[in-house]
């Protein structure tokens, strides 16, 4: 059974800044019903709920971001008026008629685009739209009734065309009677050359000067500001414009009696026309958070049922967003709560990202429940909480006389009356508030009961006692905030196994507070607790050391996995050259003797022919002797040669591989090494990571030209490595013939064609190698402009295939995609 969660406080969301994070998505909502839908969104703690709303999100994001077509325009909320059709007798005005024609076609173009998608395309976007029905008999009245501009039609009914037509008749009699009447005025000299027939409250008139007006028979229906000019309605057209006017009131009371009847046709389609705009606010809603997803770059975890978080690389939007402002760089987040190590407790500096820490998880965790992405790395984990309470800030309230302190014991009372094993509890400067002492034991207390209570946390905290408890607790774990003691700066870097120091001492220096009060301080401290400090201080940079260490370690026994690898693969060629060596003069033997008993038999064969004459058969004697001498010369002389010159070569070969042995191992033991020569015209080259082989044609400003087959192509230098000939030779043989004509169908290729490809997640090598057949196939069958999909990141990815991508011929622009449709997310590359 569901049950509510119980978050606390109360203003639990502008404690994490969550009402922020909303008004932000907001922005990008087209419908008030969106609107409301982004500001209802509630904390879930049902698994299957969430994991429904990321997916929608998830899905409407690669959406937004890979197509073109999707409907962007004609979002609108009809469900109020719609609302009001349920009255008997009420009915649409024709604004609201023609907003429900742009609704319903919007509906109609998103279900469009979904159906030809391909299957297995976003399923949970399809499963969203299938119940709605859209009645084309609905569509056709309406395009019946109303024009795109929102004007109605005037063959709506017989009865409004009749009605149009009489007016338009009529007002063309005015027209030309008002013509006439203007150029006898002006022939008379009543009037200005230059008049020109005016309209007031509707009707036809004629300006003449004040002194003239009764030079003209007819009604005097306005005069200019100075009163020098008066607008006279002749009266021959007076009875015309009166029955304009009825006619006009004739065209109103039938529009009334279409929308009318529309109001009664629309009556039994009512329900599932309003279940149809609904769809549009839902969509509105989920393309909002999409939307800000893309802008922020959020993406969605992995998500469990069970209580745990694993955040790699977490940032928090608001403060990275504040940071871009200034030119500044977040510093990323990892953190890991599992049910052994459920509580996290960090120490650290002032000012050195505890608290920021500490919000990005609230907010990350709060944002996932209530449906939205994460700014996290995709291979981010994050579990479900039924609850969420914090204590962060200041509670103080006059009103109720709570002091700070007090307002804090209140709350550490629910916390551990309240905390469950699927709680995630966050308090900040844990213990702080009042004396010192009393503070760290009652904080000591708390945590220890949390402990029991199996409630996950992460809680920051100066307090000395409370690290050493941490240290010696199961289920606890220390974290520490990473500062740089040289620079006197923090780092906000999160390292966990161990406290830090608060760094007091060091931060009262680099204000400026005068040294004897430093020194003064640290000897009212007491040596035991400046020993402590200098303990954790010097524990925290022997363990950055060691990591360093540790990943210089991890680098060199990979490097000898490749080098072993590599001398392994270089042994089972030598053996196989080997046994291809033996073989082949096997083969020659055998190709040699069976050519002796050829000729001995022929010689039998002409001796018995010639029925043994002297001479024939000294003559074929001589002939046979002289073959096996030539047999005898070659046979030893020639295959032993044959096979020393493959000794030779295998010798020449392994000295050469001995060669570049000697060469890398200077890399195995961290020594410097001088770098290869530059590379030169007519050198054999392959380019890294992969088979592909060619030799340098010409080089330019770091850029090679490689001709590999009937194909130049252009490549980064640093992209390419020197290979033997003998290397070079084995890779062309490997290497797959390819025939001109395979009968590949160009206009196929063309259909098969996408203009968009996504390389986030791939190694650079893999990414770099994708991206260059992409753009291959891109020329190949001519298209126009394409897409690349690499995600933001730290833009590394991004600068390495726009290296690639200048290296190509044919290209004319590379840019960042629209801010709307994926930023610095994506490459738009044109042809």
């Amino acid at each position: 059974m569901y049950k509510q969660p119980l978050n606390y406080p109360a203003g639990i969301e502008q404690k994490i800044a969550f009402d922020r994070i909303r008004e932000w998505a907001a922005r990008y909502c087209a419908t008030a019903a969106g609107k409301q839908k982004i500001y209802a969104a509630s904390f879930s703690s049902s698994c299957n709920e969430v994991q429904r709303q990321l997916s929608l999100t998830d899905e409407m994001r690669t959406c937004l971001l890979m197509e073109n077509t999707f409907p962007n325009d004609g979002y609108v909320d009809a469900s109020p008026f719609l609302k009001k059709l349920r009255i008997q007798g009420l009915y649409l005005d024709v604004a609201e008629l023609f907003d429900l024609r742009r609704a319903l076609d919007t509906v109609h173009a998103v279900l469009q685009f979904f159906k030809k998608t391909k299957d297995g395309l976003y399923p949970s976007l399809k499963q969203l739209i299938a119940p709605v029905t859209l009645y084309p008999a609905v569509m056709q009245r309406l395009d019946a009734i109303i024009t795109k501009h929102g004007v109605i039609k005037d063959n709506a009914s017989p009865e409004l065309l009749t009605v149009r037509r009489s007016m338009a008749d009529k007002q063309t009699q005015v027209a030309r009677r008002m013509q006439h009447i203007l150029k006898a005025a002006q022939a008379e000299g009543f009037t200005a050359e230059n008049a020109a027939i005016s309209i007031r409250d509707g009707r036809a008139v004629i300006p003449l000067p004040a002194g003239n007006k009764r030079k003209i028979k007819g009604l005097v229906y306005d005069e200019s500001a100075t009163g020098k000019t008066v607008f006279v309605e002749p009266l021959e057209v007076v009875e015309l414009n009166n029955e304009i006017k009825e006619l006009g009131y004739a065209e109103q009371r039938e529009i009334q009696k279409i929308l009318q009847a529309f109001a009664a046709f629309l009556l039994p389609y009512l329900e599932d026309v309003m279940a149809a705009t609904d769809l549009l606010g839902e969509i509105d809603f989920i393309r909002a958070k999409a939307q800000w997803a893309i802008e922020t770059g959020a993406v969605k975890p992995m998500v469990y049922d069970v209580p745990q978080i694993n955040l790699q690389k977490a940032r928090h939007p608001l403060l990275e967003k504040a940071l871009k402002k200034e030119g500044k760089t977040i510093v990323p987040l990892d953190l890991q709560l599992c049910r052994e190590k459920h509580i996290l407790l960090i120490s650290g500096p002032n000012a050195g990202g505890k608290s920021v820490c500490l919000k990005t998880v609230g907010l990350l965790q709060y944002l996932l429940q209530c449906g939205f992405l994460v700014t996290a790395s995709e291979n981010s984990e994050m579990g479900m909480f039924h609850d969420l309470c914090i204590d962060i800030g200041d509670e103080q309230s006059i009103e109720n006389d709570l002091s700070t302190y007090s307002s804090r014991l209140l709350n550490m009372k629910y916390f551990v009356q309240h905390a469950t094993p699927d709680t995630l509890v966050l308090i900040d400067e844990f213990g702080s508030g009042t004396e010192p002492a009393a503070g760290g034991a009652i904080a000591e207390a708390v945590l220890d009961c949390l402990v029991k209570l199996q409630a996950f946390g992460v809680i920051t905290t100066h307090y000395t006692n409370l690290k050493y408890y941490a240290a010696s607790t199961e289920g606890i774990v220390n974290g520490a905030m990473q500062f740089d003691v040289q620079k006197i700066q923090p780092l906000f870097f999160l390292e966990t196994g161990a406290p830090s120091s608060s760094f007091a001492f060091e931060l009262a220096r680099k204000t400026g507070l005068p040294e004897a009060i430093v020194k003064t301080a640290e000897e009212k401290a007491g040596s035991q607790y400046v020993n402590i400090e200098k303990n954790l201080r010097d524990i925290a940079r022997d363990k950055r050391y060691w990591e360093e260490k540790r990943q210089r370690i991890r680098q060199t026994d990979k490097q000898l996995e490749d080098v072993t690898a590599r001398y392994q693969s270089e042994l089972a060629e030598l053996q196989k050259i080997r046994k291809q060596i033996i073989q082949e003069a096997k083969d020659e033997a055998k190709r040699l003797l069976a050519e002796a008993n050829k000729r001995i038999e022929r010689t039998i064969l002409e001796i018995k022919e010639a029925q043994a004459e002297k001479e024939q058969t000294k003559l074929v004697r001589r002939e046979v002797e002289t073959f096996k001498q030539q047999l005898q010369a070659e046979t030893p002389s020639g295959a032993d040669e044959k096979i020393a010159r493959k000794i030779a070569q295998l010798r020449q070969r392994q000295e050469r591989r001995e060669q570049r042995k000697k060469e890398k191992s200077a890399v195995e033991t961290e020594v410097k090494i001088t770098k290869e020569q530059p590379l030169q015209t007519g050198d054999k080259v392959r380019l890294k990571g992969q088979d592909t082989a060619g030799e340098v044609v010409k080089i330019t400003a770091g850029v090679v030209t490689v001709g590999i087959g009937n194909m130049l192509i252009n490549v980064p230098a640093e992209r390419l490595e020197r290979i033997s000939g003998n290397e070079f030779r084995s890779l062309q043989k490997s290497r797959p013939v390819i025939s001109m004509n395979t009968g590949y169908n160009t206009s196929q290729r063309k259909l098969n064609f996408k203009t968009a490809i996504d390389v986030r997640g791939q190694r650079a090598e893999e990414a770099l190698d994708n991206v260059m057949r992409f753009i291959d196939e891109a020329l190949m069958v001519g298209a126009s402009e394409v897409k690349i999909l690499h995600g933001k990141g730290n833009g590394i990815l991004k600068e390495e295939i726009r290296k690639l991508l200048r290296t190509f011929g044919g290209i004319s622009s590379i840019a960042d995609e629209h801010l709307d449709r994926g930023g610095a997310g994506i490459t738009v590359v044109q042809f």
